[in-house]
Formats: structure tokens, sequence, C-alpha cells
């Protein structure tokens, strides 16, 4: 058996396996992060090993260093961006970047695990929320780390993870419009369930609430990112009397469709309805009129994500939060609004 594991007591590995009750080859499994063994027996063990102080030596170099980037789906433009980000970095330190697709917004799918234990990346990184607890310590049992970028949810105590400034980004965009004279100014975020979609609803209603103006159900809507999100939403927004005269959409893909949405509509950007977007993507530039956004340092944080990834022994970066500025960039999809 290939013990790659020390010990601070004199307590043997066949003294763990003899107190849990199973073989060697059982806790040498545990130790190594494989998932041929059961919850119970693992949790057993686990609890053991803790008890007796073992630690994992650090993993050798491998020849071809690898970090593993985990996405829900990689169908967009700010998935290209954060990939760029930890390709950069990778790259500084001679390692390769492996992609994969898997699970939901959450969490990746359970027959993710046994691949990425056989891959042993030098680590992981999450755009996702977190994971469930028997998956973080089959990780750590096998030294692999892991950091999350922009979690959906709010990410547990123990996993480092890098984000951005999502509430103040809300309020920039929404006080930019306001500023231009705008009363009826909707937001169309991103999914309900997700923190950043959230906290820039909760900067939009802060920004309206300093400029003495109501909100309501009518012009707040929950959309999924994409751009016939945003076309979608903006149709039935600007159907009829009473329509807004300005949207902030949650991201740069959503304020496609909004465009989109207001062409059809017979309306003209930003003449009759200002449009903001989020994220400031390259195609941000190219859209029709050029779109005023909120930039989301999508790069930098992937950059961020992936040294904390090359660093986990680092005090410094211990299940470390960092969240990073966003700035309002103003582009020609905004105007005051006519007589105001």
């Amino acid at each position: 058996m290939h013990d790659e594991h020390e010990t601070s007591g004199r307590v043997t590995l066949a003294t763990v396996a003899k107190e849990a009750g199973v073989s060697m080859p059982t806790v040498s499994k545990v130790l190594n992060g494989r998932s041929d063994v059961s919850r119970t027996t693992r949790a057993k063990v686990e609890r053991l090993l803790d008890t007796h102080g073992y630690r994992r030596r650090a993993q050798p170099a491998s020849r071809s260093p690898l970090i593993e980037v985990v996405f829900h789906e990689l169908e967009s433009v700010w998935a290209m961006e954060l990939i760029r980000g930890v390709q950069n970095v990778a790259r500084e330190n001679r390692a390769t970047v492996a992609l994969t697709e898997s699970g939901t917004r959450h969490t990746p799918a359970p027959e993710w695990l046994p691949g990425v234990l056989q891959r042993r990346p030098l680590g992981v990184v999450l755009v996702l929320s977190t994971l469930p607890e028997d998956i973080k310590r089959q990780l750590g049992a096998a030294a692999i780390p892991l950091v999350v970028i922009d979690p959906a949810g709010d990410p547990d105590s123990d996993v480092p993870s890098v984000g951005s400034a999502n509430w103040a980004g809300g309020l920039a965009a929404t006080r930019h419009l306001t500023d231009l004279g705008h009363e009826r100014v909707a937001i169309i975020t991103g999914p309900e369930d997700m923190l950043c979609s959230l906290a820039r609803l909760d900067g939009y209603r802060s920004a309206m609430a300093m400029a003495g103006l109501e909100t309501g159900p009518r012009l707040m809507r929950f959309g999924d990112f994409h751009v016939q999100s945003g076309f979608e939403h903006a149709m039935d927004l600007l159907n009829g009397p009473g329509r807004p005269t300005a949207i902030f959409a949650g991201s740069d893909l959503q304020a496609l469709g909004v465009l989109e949405a207001a062409r059809v509509r017979g309306l003209r950007v930003p003449e009759d309805l200002s449009v903001v977007g989020y994220d400031d993507v390259p195609l941000a530039l190219w859209s029709s009129p050029p779109l005023t956004t909120v930039h989301q340092p999508l790069r930098h944080m992937a950059e961020e994500a992936t040294r904390m990834l090359l660093r986990p022994d680092d005090p410094g970066t211990a299940a470390q939060r960092i969240e990073l500025a966003t700035h309002l960039v103003v582009r020609q999809s905004t105007a005051r609004l006519q007589g105001a």
C-alpha cells in the first residue's frame, strides 16, 4: 500500500483501520479520495484520522499540471471571459486548463466526482455555488483544493470564493437612469435563487428609494441572463400604456434581448427607451447602439480565483472571500428622458 500521508503522533494506519473496523486498503482509499467507500465508513475513518492528526503531504508536482474549471453551462460569452482569466494564470504557472460542464448552477452532477478524483488536478475552479459536504471531504482527502467564482448562493465559510460588488453595480446602474430623469425604471435580473441576481435587485431598489420612486412587481422581473429571457420580459414590459422609459438588464445578453424587443415595439434606443446592461463583455461595445453597462471584472475574478487555487497553503488565502469592484461604463444606449 502506497502511503502518501504522515502523522503527528506514533499511531499507524493499521491502528486507524483496527479502530474503524475496516481493512488498511479501505483507509488508504479514504486518504486518497477514492469514491468506492460507503459514506458511513468514510465518515468513521475520517473522524479517526482527524483525531490522530493525520496530514496529507503536499502533492508532488505533475509533469502536466491541470486546473479544472467546472461550469453548469458553457454557451455564453460570459463563460469565455472567465476561461480566459483562468488561462492567463495557468499559462504563467505552466499548467493546462480542462473544462467540465456538469450539474446545475449550484453543484456539479454526482458523476463528476469519480472523474476529478481520477484526474487529480492541481485544483478545481467552480463557477457554481458550492459543494455538498461529502464531496468537499473527498476532494480534501485527495489534496485537491477548490475555489468558487461568482457563487450562486452564499458560499460555505470554509470555501474560498471570488465575486464582485453586485449590490453596488445594481445601485450605480439604476442611479444613472434616475439621474437622467427616468421615473419608470424596470429591472430584468437573473434567477431568483442566485445571490448575484438578488444583490443587483437590492441595489436597484435602494437607488429607486433614494430617488423617491416606487417599485413593484410590474417593474421587477426574474430572468436567466440569456438573450431570449431579456427579449420576452421586455416585450411584456413594453406592451401597453405606462411602459417603463428605462430598463436595467441583469446581463449584457439580456440587454441585447431588450434592444430587440424595443425594435419590435417600434421604440428607439435611447430616444424612447434607455437600456443598461451588466458585465461589460466585449460585444456590448458592438451592439447597436453601443451598450451602457456595469463593468464586472470577469477576467480579473477568474485570475484571482486561480491564484488562490495555486497557493492553498497560504494562511492569507484560507477560506478567503474576495469581492472586486464594479463600475458603470456609459455609452450610447442611455439618454436623458425627453422633457425631464
